[in-house]
């Protein structure tokens, strides 16, 4: 493997890949014991409490902390590490940041200092087929050390506690409070608080025992494998690519690509949506497979390339989320709910989305004690436009058996996008931005029945019947949905004579119709297509 052993790659990525490969190795054998981390103990009482909400998770679980404890609430924050932002930008679009407006985290010079890399146009093309170009769509880089700096010293400017270098170990659950155990530097440390949110992403041991409670021992429906990584000594291009492929399908994986110009030098990935299969490639291979393409993808020799970092990981998608809890006083935020989208890697655009939403049920939870897990599954409700994207997932990869034509994924994807290139702005942006509408999804499908009806039928083979009997009942909830939400905007202060609990029903059921169905989307500016 003489790429891998490359002089220019950092120095600790074999220990980097003999992490991940027994990481990955050990997740897809789904062998071991889910930790039991949560227990009840709903017949008795904790007395006095230390705080209002306990948040274990600190990278992301810092912006609901601080929109709470800036709110009043008493909030802990438990990070297992130092609460620091890592040197990578997140990507995102300008729109989606007004939540760090809307709720005060930010001001507006704060923002903009926090805004380091912005780029236009951002290419969309495919192997064999369309290529086409669009503006001001995940084209703002973010710089998550400031960011998570200024967030930090606000939050203990408002009072709030943070626990660094604090790993979570368990919890319980008593008739008014939840006490959760960890540990500091072999400190044993402990906080009773009211609620508490776990924030600690996709591989959380809260959310893998919850999820084990609701849906038994299951291995993911889907995963996306990424590597990737920031380098200098690639020929500067001042556009990105949100979707890329040069190549046909290889060893049972379709590869695509992404880049961005980053501060220090140029972001590639290349990432692949599969399922846990034994067979399924290890991220030696992966690596190798990335750094051997490479150089055709951004037209420079591999010994001219000078690699900052190295990026690698996957992210498991489930069919049935967002995750549900099962227990009072106990919820679930951002990756660890799985509320992104099987197609995307979640984190931080994903938890901008519903930012606001979370916030503000939140303190709705807190305000009127509504912390029954009746109350908080209210939060993080069935998504239908959610659902509907597992057939695009599963178009979009292939079975470790399956035999289908090497260009198939690219003909699909190219028919789809050329179908809404001829729809214009309103169908393209939202679906670019991760967010699927029925009128824009029912264009699409027809536009594409109508353009390549045999290519409809052999998705339809390669999908399965069952696949699409499942995903036809999400697309008629999300037609549903999308009328709900419709009516309820004409009747907003239907809930104003309601006793407080009917009240917050109802707005959450106005949240699920309206960020179920991708209302919560408004475009300030359009995209050109070039």
């Amino acid at each position: 493997m003489s790429l891998i052993t490359s002089a220019h790659l950092p120095i600790e990525l074999p220990a980097q890949l003999q992490r991940i490969d027994q990481f990955w190795q050990d997740y897809r054998s789904n062998s071991k014991p889910i930790p039991q981390r949560v227990e009840l103990l709903l017949d008795q009482s904790l007395g006095n409490l230390d705080s209002d909400v306990v948040i274990c998770g600190g990278t992301l679980g810092i912006f609901i902390g601080c929109a709470l404890q800036q709110r009043g609430w008493r909030v802990v924050l438990l990070e297992q590490g130092q609460l620091q932002g890592r040197a990578q930008e997140w990507n995102i679009s300008r729109k989606e940041l007004d939540a760090l407006l809307e709720l005060e985290l930010l001001n507006a010079s704060e923002l903009e200092q926090a805004i380091v890399t912005a780029y236009n146009p951002a290419r969309v093309g495919f192997h064999g087929g369309i290529e086409l170009w669009v503006r001001d769509i995940l084209n703002i880089g973010v710089d998550p050390v400031f960011l998570l700096a200024t967030l930090r010293r606000k939050f203990l400017a408002a009072g709030g506690r943070l626990l660094e270098h604090t790993a979570f170990d368990r919890s319980e659950i008593y008739a008014d409070g939840v006490q959760v155990h960890g540990t500091s530097q072999g400190t044993a440390i402990s906080v009773k608080a009211r609620l508490l949110l776990d924030v600690m992403g996709h591989f959380s041991h809260v959310a893998q025992q919850a999820r084990a409670i609701t849906q038994g021992q299951q291995p993911p429906e889907g995963v996306c494998l990424v590597v990737g990584s920031c380098a200098q000594g690639i020929p500067e291009k001042s556009y990105g690519d949100l979707i890329y492929t040069f190549a046909p399908i290889h060893e049972q994986c379709q590869y695509f690509w992404e880049a961005f110009p980053a501060r220090t030098g140029r972001t590639t990935y290349m990432f692949t949506y599969a399922d846990a299969d034994q067979r399924r490639p290890t991220f030696s291979q992966l690596l190798q497979n990335y750094l051997a393409w490479l150089p055709a993808y951004q037209e420079v020799e591999l010994e001219a390339v000078k690699f900052q970092r190295m990026l690698m990981g996957f992210f498991p998608a489930y069919q049935k989320s967002p995750l549900q809890t099962p227990w009072p006083r106990v919820l679930q935020v951002g990756d660890s709910s799985g509320m992104q989208s099987p197609l995307s890697f979640g984190g931080f655009g994903a938890l901008m989305r519903h930012l606001v939403r979370l916030t503000e049920s939140i303190q709705e939870c807190l305000q009127q004690d509504f912390l029954t897990a009746a109350d908080l599954r209210s939060i993080q409700p069935y998504q239908p436009n959610l659902s509907v994207t597992w057939l695009f997932q599963k178009s979009m990869s292939v079975g470790i058996d399956q035999q289908i034509e090497p260009d198939r994924i690219n003909q699909l994807l190219s028919t789809t996008f050329v179908a809404m290139q001829k729809l214009g702005d309103p169908v393209l942006r939202p679906f670019l931005q991760d967010i699927v509408q029925f009128p824009a999804l029912s264009q699409t499908m027809l536009a594409m029945a109508l353009a390549n009806p045999v290519l409809v039928m052999k998705i339809v083979r390669q999908v399965g019947i069952s696949t699409l009997i499942d995903w036809a009942g999400h697309y008629a909830n999300l037609g549903g949905y999308s009328f709900l939400h419709q009516l309820s905007q004409r009747l907003p202060h239907l809930a104003q004579q309601l006793p407080p609990q009917q009240q917050y029903q109802w707005q959450c059921w106005r949240n699920a119709w309206r960020f179920g169905t991708g209302g919560d989307y408004h475009e300030l500016a359009r995209p050109r297509l070039e």
